[in-house]
């Protein structure tokens, strides 16, 4: 990726469900390497990282992936969805939905292509998923699941990856094993965007960060962008505190 091309831009960006806009007027350029969007409940994250990958419309503004238009980008694009999303009842291997980043259409039945099968066992084997090969997705725990889709990321060879929430119903090795790929993403050039719920960690897994709440509240590099005073304008001054140091340290009011 050039270093001149932002790995997503947005200007004016707005979604609505009815009459109520879930994000507004978001105008956004996101930096290369990793970065959290963050915010309350109900602020937009997932919304804005699909309108960004176009899997929805939008009402007004646009958004350009590294230079192009979303639809132009889709095949260098990663998106690791919440797992909610995905029906986890499909007959396909975890071989199957990692080979899948390999072709412009469907082949859950049939041989794969051995260049793909490859492709995809590599892949598997990245994300400590290699045993697992055969196994049907909703056989898997939910960590599995997400080395799966992320082992899907790398068999793309994605230059920008979003994920919504990668860390959610995981298990501290694997927690670890991802934020390591995703360091290892970052230093070779590509950039990843996620969801990201847990304020502790933000400072140590990411080096940029969006507060979001339907709004931009503050963008940028952490010690800039995640303060106290910014961190509680997002979730609407009901923080008890910000810790000192390296490591944020916060928690809601109840």
């Amino acid at each position: 990726m050039r270093a001149s091309v932002p790995p997503i831009e947005t200007t004016g960006l707005t979604v609505a469900y009815g009459p109520n806009p879930a994000v507004e007027d978001v105008t956004w350029t996101a930096a290369p390497g990793l970065t959290a969007i963050v915010g309350p409940n109900g602020a937009g994250k997932s919304t804005l990282l699909r309108a960004i990958l176009g899997l929805i419309p939008v009402r007004g503004g646009s958004v350009r992936i590294l230079g192009e238009a979303p639809a132009a980008m889709r095949g260098r694009v990663g998106w690791l969805p919440q797992r909610a999303a995905v029906d986890w009842d499909f007959p396909a291997s975890a071989l199957d939905v990692v080979a899948m980043a390999g072709t412009r259409r469907a082949r859950w039945f049939g041989p794969l292509p051995r260049a793909e099968r490859e492709a995809a066992r590599a892949a598997l084997a990245e994300v400590g998923m290699a045993d697992y090969a055969d196994r049907q997705i909703g056989r898997l725990s939910g960590g599995q699941q997400q080395r799966v889709f992320l082992a899907r990321a790398l068999a793309q060879d994605a230059q920008l990856v979003l994920m919504d929430e990668p860390f959610a119903a995981v298990d501290a090795a694997t927690e670890s094993a991802i934020v390591a790929i995703l360091r290892r993403l970052g230093a070779e050039g590509r950039s990843v965007v996620a969801v990201h719920h847990d304020l502790a960690t933000v400072r140590d897994y990411f080096d940029q960060v969006l507060l979001l709440n339907r709004r931009v509240v503050a963008a940028g590099p952490m010690d800039t962008a995640f303060t106290a005073e910014t961190v509680a304008a997002a979730y609407g001054g009901k923080l008890l505190r910000f810790g000192a140091g390296e490591t944020a340290v916060l928690a809601e009011a109840g």
